[in-house]
């Protein structure tokens, strides 16, 4: 939705618009907490420039949650010291109503331990090759992941991913190869196989985007009300 905020941007001050956010999802993925920046000309009120965007927003399916100063030296995406994803599975049979577009549905149950013990083999510092898409644009594949926890609630299973950073399509590559472990089709050992492999035919299917969710973008400072 880039296009979008920056249209509505150039409504209030005409002219080109260029935002910076703090990573690039890729399309069908939800952000629920995106940040981005922007350099304006005229010295806004906070408050009403959220709301002077969001008006000019509809009826896309994007809304400006906050709004704040920052100083010149902030940047959305290099300042950032973690983002926090999830990515949400159903495993039913019965068609997704609600969720439809919002979790991945697999038709079989999926076993929580197995999949909570391959995760623990991608916890650290790492080369992550295998999970890294062929078009990957990142300097080096090597990263720190700091999280990856599995849980169940309602229904849902949520595995919750952070780290500073992350390589294109990381997060859904683990996914892809936990749920094959959750299915029996890989032993939780497989995963450890698969990341020293350092290559991406050692991975597991890549989970589809609509299940996985952008929650938070952490700082070194707060920088909106609600970090505080």
């Amino acid at each position: 939705m880039q296009g979008a905020i920056e249209a509505a941007v150039a409504k209030l001050e005409p002219g080109e618009h260029t935002i910076a956010a703090a990573g690039r999802t890729d399309a069908g993925v939800h952000a629920r907490g995106q940040v981005a920046h922007v350099d304006l000309a005229r010295d806004w009120d906070a408050f009403w420039l959220g709301e002077a965007l969001n008006h000019h927003l509809r009826p896309d399916p994007v809304a400006i949650l906050d709004v704040a100063r920052v100083p010149q030296d902030f940047h959305a995406r290099f300042s950032a010291i973690a983002r926090h994803y999830e990515y949400r599975i159903v495993p039913r049979r019965a068609p997704l109503t609600v969720e439809a577009g919002l979790a991945w549905q697999v038709r079989h149950a999926l076993d929580l331990g197995a999949m909570r013990e391959g995760a623990a083999h991608l916890i650290g510092h790492h080369d992550f090759t295998t999970f890294r898409s062929s078009i990957c644009q990142a300097a080096s594949p090597v990263k720190t992941l700091d999280r990856l926890d599995v849980s169940a609630a309602e229904g849902t299973i949520t595995l919750d991913v952070r780290a500073r950073s992350f390589l294109h399509n990381q997060v859904r590559s683990f996914v892809g190869t936990l749920e094959r472990v959750g299915a029996g089709s890989w032993p939780p050992d497989r995963v450890r196989t698969a990341l020293e492999a350092r290559n991406r035919a050692a991975c597991g299917t890549v989970a589809p985007p609509h299940g996985l969710y952008l929650m938070r973008v952490v700082y070194p400072e707060p920088v909106f009300a609600s970090d505080a």
